[in-house]
């Protein structure tokens, strides 16, 4: 049994269909009977359980030989660094609790670095939980997802202007589809289960792109001219407040200071395989555009 916990979310349903598709039994572990539809209907058995309840997460994975976490951000939380230390804590109790002989925690391109970069010192923190356990455990670091790029997409189509926070709008940043994250998830998970160890591998796009690179191809999708604007460091964090809480919004701001630094958001040195997804930038963004 393979269970998957968030596999509502595109990288989690990724990887259940994968599977699914490999014959493979899956156990969609998702917080609200409500999400599940899409995951029934591909033949996955549903559990539903909060990620902030130890004992109802353990009860859901019980009995599964593999189980894939992921820790996804409160956008609303008063203290979103908090409650992500909560979720982590949580995670790595049930999974003490059922002892399940792999464990691949889904992670951030930047959570080697050991001083706080906000969003990726966050999953430096479930790294350090999931490394605690027994067991064959794999560290999935994924690079930024191309979905991201949908918070910024709408006001860029609005005025043609589309807002930078790299300070270097030319400069070649790693970056992935969510949905492939999953499926390279799902590749590792049907490889033989190793005895205790701790694997770090990293997911990133078939190439790395800038910018001015997502300007280019919504040109292209729009078929007419997209400007880029850097933003500055207060215009970030007002723009962020906007869609999420004041505290979340620190965690992205960090990791942008960092980004700009250039070389720490990136595949930690001499380590570990890195996986490219299939999907370019033209077919990630596509989805994203109004209707």
């Amino acid at each position: 049994m393979f269970a998957v916990v968030g596999a509502s979310g595109k990288i989690g349903h990724a990887t259940s269909l994968a599977l699914r598709e490999a014959n493979m039994p899956v156990r969609a572990v998702v917080r609200h009977d409500s999400r599940s539809d899409q995951l029934r209907a591909i033949g996955c058995e549903i559990a539903v359980a909060d990620l902030y309840d130890s004992d109802a997460l353990a009860k859901a994975i019980a009995g599964a030989e593999t189980v894939q976490v992921i820790v996804p951000p409160s956008l609303q939380a008063n203290d979103g660094a908090q409650q992500m230390r909560i979720a982590i804590e949580s995670i790595g109790s049930a999974l003490e609790k059922t002892n399940p002989k792999r464990v691949l925690a889904i992670s951030d391109y930047g959570a080697h670095v050991d001083h706080d970069i906000g969003m990726p010192t966050m999953c430096r923190t479930l790294e350090a939980r999931i490394s605690k356990l027994g067991g064959h455990k794999v560290i999935l670091r994924s690079a930024e997802h191309m979905q991201n790029w949908a918070r910024a997409i709408p006001a860029a189509v609005a005025s043609g202007t589309l807002t930078s926070f790299p300070i270097s709008t030319d400069m070649p940043l790693p970056i992935v589809s969510a949905p492939d994250v999953g499926q390279i998830a799902a590749k590792i998970l049907l490889q033989p289960v190793e005895d205790d160890r701790l694997e770090v591998v990293h997911a990133e796009g078939p190439r790395r792109c800038s910018v001015d690179d997502v300007a280019a191809v919504l040109n292209q999708l729009l078929g007419r001219n997209i400007d880029v604007k850097v933003a500055t460091r207060s215009q970030w964090k007002n723009g962020l407040q906007h869609a999420m809480s004041p505290s979340l919004a620190e965690l992205l701001v960090k990791a942008n200071d960092a980004l700009n630094q250039g070389g720490l958001i990136d595949v930690e040195p001499d380590s570990g395989t890195v996986f490219h997804g299939t999907t370019d930038l033209l077919d990630g963004l596509r989805p994203l555009l109004p209707s």
